[in-house]
């Protein structure tokens, strides 16, 4: 007997699609029924989408979940820096209207790295978008730097010279990407080389990719400048908030995450054993508590 079989999209199935946004095609991760409550995932350096592989389907059975990956990373186009600026200002404006295209105009947010100056930009301007708030190793506060970051706040960003550029440079070596997922994680072994294998080959080999992530790392000191601005948005409007922190992140000290209580002093804090991509140690935590949280805090 021969059958035929037809693939099925269930309730929990990742998609994977691309967006012209602002003539840019913007590569993303969804899952989830429509009707569902929504939940963007804005992701960190120097990943992608890719990063939440799979904490999207572990969250789908009880969100509508999306995933973008940000011009220059990921499967987003790359456009050339000399024509198109890459800043968090501008990553925010295509992000934003990515989500508008979509559909999103409520939702739950999860930021990490990079993620929290794209997504702080965005609710920051439009607050009647964030419906409730997930914090996870992404800076707000000047005590949050580690000394990875001396380099940068040291020198790029005081003097931008050729000289500067070259001694950042080694950031984007294969070897510190991989360092960045496996610092502070008490069982390295559970992290896939896929992690900085892909964000190596997928940002940083593309045409222009170390260039980009360049211009990136300079224009990082403008989110400095807004720091006390974040502060005061979150004081004012006290998202529900649940807040998950690798405590051995190479990125941000764990005082950068306390520092959040100071404004949000009803958030809930989860301090982890794990390093700046928690979700590669800890993801059945981080999604389990997700889904207690949203029932039992933002629903209640």
């Amino acid at each position: 007997m021969t059958k035929t079989y037809s693939p099925a999209i269930s309730a929990t199935t990742v998609t994977y699609g691309t967006l012209a946004v602002d003539g840019l095609n913007i590569a993303y991760r969804e899952a989830g029924d429509p009707s569902s409550p929504k939940l963007v995932l804005l992701h960190g350096w120097p990943s992608s989408s890719h990063q939440y592989r799979n904490l999207i389907p572990a969250l789908a059975d009880r969100f509508h979940v999306i995933s973008p990956d940000y011009p220059g990373f990921g499967n987003s186009d790359t456009p050339d820096p000399a024509t198109f600026p890459y800043t968090f200002d501008k990553l925010a404006e295509i992000v934003g209207h990515f989500l508008e295209a979509k559909g999103f105009n409520k939702f739950g947010l999860y930021v990490q790295d990079y993620g929290g100056p794209v997504g702080f930009r965005i609710v920051g301007k439009r607050p009647e978008l964030l419906e409730w708030l997930i914090v996870q190793n992404t800076n707000a506060y000047e005590i949050g730097f580690t000394e990875a970051w001396g380099g940068l706040r040291n020198a790029l960003w005081l003097d931008r010279s050729p000289e500067n550029e070259a001694a950042v440079a080694g950031l984007l070596a294969l070897e510190t990407v991989k360092a960045v997922y496996l610092t502070g994680s008490p069982v390295p072994e559970l992290i896939s080389p896929d992690n900085w294998n892909s964000d190596y080959l997928l940002t940083l080999q593309r045409p222009h990719g170390k260039q980009i992530q360049l211009e990136l790392f300079y224009d990082y000191r403008t989110n400095v400048g807004h720091y006390a601005e974040w502060q005061a948005f979150l004081k004012q409007h006290q998202p529900k908030t649940i807040i998950f922190w690798g405590q051995g992140d190479i990125f941000f000290t764990p005082a950068g995450g306390e520092a959040y209580l100071e404004v949000l002093p009803k958030a809930e804090m989860h301090r982890l054993s794990a390093g700046h991509f928690a979700v590669e140690d800890c993801l059945d935590y981080i999604s389990e508590h997700i889904h207690r949280f949203h029932e039992t805090s933002v629903t209640a």
